[in-house]
């Protein structure tokens, strides 16, 4: 992660406001619905580029070839791995439930660069993305999904439960909004241990309905944690859109409740998650407390692999394909000439290489022995309560 700790080329901190999404021009058509994550803005405004590139202009490049090179190798990363893991669970090597991050990338990739070593990530149940960017080992999460007893939480959190705590990963949680308040604790131990260190929290849209969160945020601005909260708005709660389930749809409104810190940003450019992120960071170490973003960003699969997604139209996802973080990042790397098609090409195999041995390893590792299921419930090994 070394190598893409950066700052933006403009160091000028952004203002925090109460007006909407940043663009204007006329509205998006999500097959003849608003856009319900970027209203009032047009989508080839948004893209940096599109999988079209020959339509697309120049990209300048806001930050080192190392960041771009890094961002677009992370995020194959993350898309090439759930792509095969979602034809694992349709063949039945993974069960459970699965929830896949695909089309979402840059929300974690951003963040990634943006913080330090030491920092602490926390999340819902849509968690195989986070472990990968930090640095987990992609043989180690596809283990887990196949709950095999090499998996990163020894087989037994499967999808929904994935820890590495040696990279700062502090878990995937299955309650709505739990994690929210455990952000909160974590940020808390860290001032409280005074490590110089902070919390990324990450919630879905759908998380800002539950109680805990408000008590999370009281808290958390009373005391002046060091944690970023982020909601991850991807435009339905589910199979349910933001406007259904919620009288305020610019989400980030909600802290400005508690005057914390809030903006909306377009989680579905890097740059703009990196900087965004970046600038809550320097307040939270500099003791000034929580920031809200609110990433404005979309899932292109259903909320689970059980999920048809016949809320949505084939005209939408198309709409928001044509803004897909990577592609464009290897828009900006091939048109400011960071690298070559050959040079991504090479990258993508090696991805492809990376993902095919972590299957392998899933596949021959052996599942967890029956003992397990006493070991990791308790931190004292000897606890005198458990009975056979």
């Amino acid at each position: 992660m070394a190598d893409t700790k950066v700052k933006a080329a403009s160091n000028k901190s952004a203002e925090i406001t109460g007006s909407g999404a940043r663009g204007k021009g006329k509205a998006a058509t999500t097959g003849g619905q608003p856009d319900p994550v970027l209203p009032g803005t047009d989508a080839p405004t948004m893209a940096a580029s599109g999988t079209d590139l020959s339509t697309q202009a120049d990209a300048p490049a806001t930050f080192p070839k190392e960041t771009y090179l890094r961002w677009y190798e992370q995020m194959q990363l993350m898309r090439k791995f759930e792509d095969k893991a979602g034809q694992l669970y349709g063949q039945q090597k993974i069960k459970g439930f699965c929830h896949l991050y695909i089309g979402q990338e840059a929300c974690v990739a951003g963040a990634v660069s943006a913080l330090e070593e030491g920092d602490k990530y926390i999340t819902a149940y849509r968690d195989h993305a986070h472990p990968l960017a930090l640095g987990t080992s992609p043989n180690a999460v596809m283990a887990e999904l196949f709950a095999k007893a090499t998996g990163c939480s020894k087989g037994k959190g499967g999808s929904m439960h994935m820890f590495d705590k040696s990279v700062g990963f502090m878990g995937g949680h299955g309650i709505v909004g739990g994690q929210v308040p455990m952000g909160a604790g974590i940020a808390f131990a860290e001032k409280y241990n005074k490590t110089g260190k902070l919390c990324i929290c990450y919630m879905g849209d759908g998380a800002v309905r539950q109680g805990a969160l408000h008590e999370a945020f009281n808290m958390a601005m009373l005391w002046k944690l060091p944690v970023i909260f982020v909601i991850e708005n991807n435009g339905y709660a589910m199979g349910t859109s933001v406007a259904r389930t919620s009288n305020v749809t610019d989400l980030y409104k909600i802290g400005l409740s508690y005057d914390m810190p809030s903006e909306p940003v377009n989680g579905m450019r890097v740059e703009d998650v990196h900087e965004a992120v970046a600038r809550a960071a320097e307040r939270a170490r500099s003791g000034q407390g929580p920031t809200l973003l609110e990433f404005k960003t979309y899932r292109y699969k259903g909320h689970s692999m059980s999920d048809p997604a016949k809320y949505r139209t084939k005209e939408e996802l198309e709409d928001y394909r044509l803004r897909d973080a990577i592609e464009s990042v290897r828009h900006t790397i091939l048109t400011n000439g960071m690298a070559t098609e050959a040079d991504l090409e090479a990258i993508d195999e090696t991805i492809k290489a990376q993902v095919n041995e972590a299957v392998e390893f899933a596949e021959t590792s052996p599942y967890p022995t029956p003992d397990e299921l006493y070991k990791d419930v308790y931190v004292q090994d000897d606890y005198p309560y458990i009975h056979d």
